[in-house]
């Protein structure tokens, strides 16, 4: 069921300093991330991926080794999907949606036990992500984005999606967090 947020997703907005000359942005501070979320996590890993409109990538989680991610837009624009896997959530099975752009700069942390991912809705869009494990093909899952029993719905329709998102698992069939 879609919801419009989930427990424990926090969105946040860095301050930004303009003047004359352009602006600044303190794009990410560890202490006041910590104070955000109310626990110390650490990343060890940035990724960033360049897509085509139209292009859906998700819905990627990992069981094992999971990721916390602070994700955001540096160009672009982008429709964000988070899908709750936490049997012991209010929310397990549950999903939002968030527009991410370079416009609105806003930043999205998903804490590790969410299924993650997202539809490129501008002519192209950069996607960047601070990751807290590191990236284990071995635990790597994928849930399908067109199961009908997730029921995501976007603003328009994928229509690029990988082979393999594409053999992602039904959400009834997934590995879950405890």
């Amino acid at each position: 069921m879609k919801k419009e947020i989930l427990e424990d997703i926090k969105i946040m907005v860095p301050k930004t300093f303009s003047d004359e000359r352009g602006n600044f942005i303190e794009n990410f501070n560890q202490i006041r991330f910590n104070k955000e979320v109310d626990k110390n996590f650490f990343f060890v890993q940035d990724n960033k991926s360049y897509s085509k409109k139209g292009v859906f990538r998700g819905l990627h989680y990992q069981i094992n080794k999971p990721q916390g991610k602070l994700v955001q837009v540096l160009s672009g624009e982008v429709f964000d999907v988070i899908l709750d896997l936490r049997k012991n959530s209010g929310s397990f099975g549950d999903w939002m949606g968030i527009t991410l752009s370079a416009e609105n700069r806003k930043q999205v942390w998903i804490p590790p036990g969410f299924a993650h991912g997202f539809l490129v809705l501008s002519k192209s869009a950069e996607f960047f992500y601070k990751v807290t494990d590191y990236w284990s093909q071995e635990d790597e899952r994928c849930i399908r984005w067109s199961d009908k029993k997730v029921g995501l719905e976007f603003p328009t329709e994928p229509e690029i999606v990988s082979e393999a998102d594409q053999q992602g698992c039904l959400f009834e069939d997934a590995d879950y967090f405890l």
